[in-house]
């Protein structure tokens, strides 16, 4: 295929606008231009093939590629100013997917010399290729975490004619101190107006309620960027004498940081809500407490704790929540008649929870119960999960709790449905093994549950057919790849034109690891330990399992970070990300991790062993 190369200012002008050569200082560019290669290919033409050696990065200029695994099944398409190469490039140096071009492409090749060369010497190409170890990072403190990861509510304001009367009813409708001051066309910030001012320059003065706020605000008060960290927030306060400062983003009010949000960031912790929960003695306080779980998700994400703690600590406090409902729920009952086991499952059971989750749970009873005991545990089971509603887990949809007769049997009842499961292959049966087989006890008697775990998870192991259907039950989530830029987003109305970061990310990994673990018998229950341990019996090799893991990370640290973003803006969270939202370096990773999704996928759907 014969055409003319792109021109030097062609070329240039190119890595003027694309990330992260763009963060290079002039002269970079330039060398970087004299660097590079341009590669043209025609219409089906393979760019390379699987475990090739790499002579670099390709960058689209023009055209479409289709990046296709082992088996030749397309992982996604890309288009102009994407790039690929760089996964299996900056791993061993050789292609860990196939690339052909789908029409007529024009790329340009950038040496793998050079790439490395401007990892090494620039901070800003280094966090573009290696952002997903970022979220592998130590945790912040206070000082270090920036303005606008300590916003904790929306921002709430008024203009400056609106009368006293008026704020003071917003302030106190909203359950705040202050209100910052702003012009309706600009939201430019022009005062703040307190509960201090309304006490000491209203009604200490005799003033009428009908006076606009602008006559009795504090004009042009101290202020700081999203950007200023922790510590520039006490300083200022100490040096102004104030309790409240705006935060204003390019002559734009954002929000305010107080005295309360900073000693409230500082003060909830998991340790402490569990603590509160088990003095709780009735729903009512447990529902005050569980109200702080927003700020405490916020206050994680932020301090950059890792996804995995973060999860952990969110259930930790669902787990704190069932014993105490238990606990009162005996002591209203009386004691049970015989000795019983409460399980979670879904997210609680692996210990996953996020700031959007509902219940699953179940209960195994000791053999030797009667059907005259059946009631006391049906209403046990119904003081818990309508607690546990109350609190904010809301009643699973497909009804897969302890209130449902049919999660509240006998451990003998329990062995027969595993039994059933493993030997009827029809979907009910896959679904509903697929949800048990991720149990954990939470409280009562734990010996109910161990034996049955070890004798399903080597009878399963056993079960090629079973096997065979699991299998193709966890492929029925598949990571978001597609033709928009590299992406596929939802098109129903809730999250249209987003991507789910539940079901088109993190559960495809979860359901991979669940087949992991039944193959090899493993105990783990939380999917990244369980994707830990396929590693280490060789289920999964070691260079497929840190991929992977990685992965795994990203996609799970994004989808807190993005609900994060929603508590901080007033808004419930959820699992739909808007790709808008992005900056490119961020959507180039996340495409990246689901590809490497995919694959895994494919290669378990081919009875493979991951890939080496």
């Amino acid at each position: 295929m014969v055409q003319a190369a792109l021109s030097s200012s062609e070329i240039t002008a190119f890595f003027e606008t694309l990330a992260p050569y763009n963060e290079l200082p002039a002269n970079q560019i330039a060398a970087l231009t004299e660097a590079v290669s341009t590669r043209h290919y025609a219409q089906g033409e393979a760019i390379y093939k699987i475990d090739a050696p790499l002579e670099g990065i390709h960058i689209i200029v023009s055209g479409t590629v289709d990046i296709n695994d082992r088996d030749g099944k397309r992982v996604s398409q890309l288009e102009k100013r994407q790039s690929f190469g760089e996964r299996g490039l900056l791993r061993n140096g050789k292609a860990s997917t196939n690339a052909r071009a789908k029409t007529n492409t024009t790329t340009l090749l950038v040496p793998a010399a050079t790439l490395n060369q401007l990892i090494k010497q620039f901070p800003a190409v280094a966090h573009y290729f290696y952002y997903g170890e970022r979220v592998r990072h130590k945790p912040g403190d206070l000082n270090s975490l920036k303005v606008r990861d300590l916003i904790t509510r929306k921002a709430i304001s008024c203009n400056p004619e609106t009368p006293v009367a008026q704020a003071a009813q917003t302030m106190r409708d909203q359950n705040i101190s202050c209100l910052a001051v702003v012009t309706n066309d600009t939201q430019k910030l022009v005062g703040m107006i307190t509960v201090r001012d309304l006490t000491f320059r209203v009604l200490a003065e005799a003033l009428s309620a009908s006076l606009p706020v602008s006559q009795v605000m504090t004009p042009n008060p101290p202020t700081l960027s999203p950007d200023a960290l922790g510590s520039d927030v006490l300083r200022t306060m100490m040096d102004h004498n104030v309790g409240h400062l705006a935060v204003v983003d390019r002559n734009r009010f954002v929000g305010i940081i107080t005295q309360t949000d900073l000693t409230r960031f500082q003060a909830v912790s998991s340790a402490l809500l569990i603590h509160d929960i088990s003095q709780a003695n009735n729903i009512e306080k447990m529902v005050a407490i569980t109200s702080a779980l927003p700020r405490l998700l916020v206050q994680l994400v932020a301090s950059q704790q890792r996804h995995e703690i973060v999860t952990r600590h969110i259930t930790d406090i669902t787990d704190a929540i069932t014993r105490r409902l238990l606990m009162m729920g005996e002591e209203e009952l009386g004691p049970p008649p015989v000795p019983y086991l409460w399980l979670a499952c879904g997210s609680q059971g692996r210990q996953e929870q996020t700031g959007v989750s509902d219940q699953d749970n179940c209960l195994f009873l000791d053999d030797r119960v009667t059907p005259d005991d059946m009631p006391y545990f049906g209403k046990l089971a119904r003081f818990v999960c309508d607690g546990l509603n109350a609190c904010g887990y809301v009643y699973c949809p497909g009804d897969m709790m302890a209130i449902n007769p049919r999660w509240c049997q006998p451990v003998s009842t329990w062995r027969h449905y595993f039994d059933t499961w493993m030997s009827r292959h029809a979907p009910e049966s896959h679904m509903l093994a697929s949800v048990m087989f991720d149990l954990r006890p939470i409280a009562g008697h734990h010996e109910l549950f161990q034996n049955l775990q070890a004798e399903t998870l080597e009878a399963a192991s056993k079960k090629s057919i079973f096997m065979a259907h699991m299998v193709a039950n966890s492929l029925k989530h598949t990571p978001p790849l597609g033709l928009l830029r590299g992406f596929s987003t939802v098109r129903t109305k809730r999250g249209k034109n987003q991507v789910d970061l539940k079901h088109n990310g993190v559960i495809p990994v979860t359901d991979l690891a669940r087949v992991y673990a039944l193959q090899s018998q493993l105990k783990e229950i939380n999917t990244r330990a369980r994707l830990l341990a396929a590693e280490q019996v060789g289920m999964v090799s070691s260079t497929g399992a840190k991929e992977l893991v990685a992965a795994y990370d990203l996609i799970a640290t994004l989808r807190l970070e993005n609900q994060m973003r929603l508590i901080q803006s007033g808004q419930k969270p959820d699992n739909y990300l808007s790709l808008s939202d992005l900056p490119d370096f961020q959507r180039h990773h996340l495409r990246d991790a689901f590809v490497v999704v995919r694959t895994m996928q494919a290669a378990i759907g081919q009875g493979r062993r991951m890939p080496v």
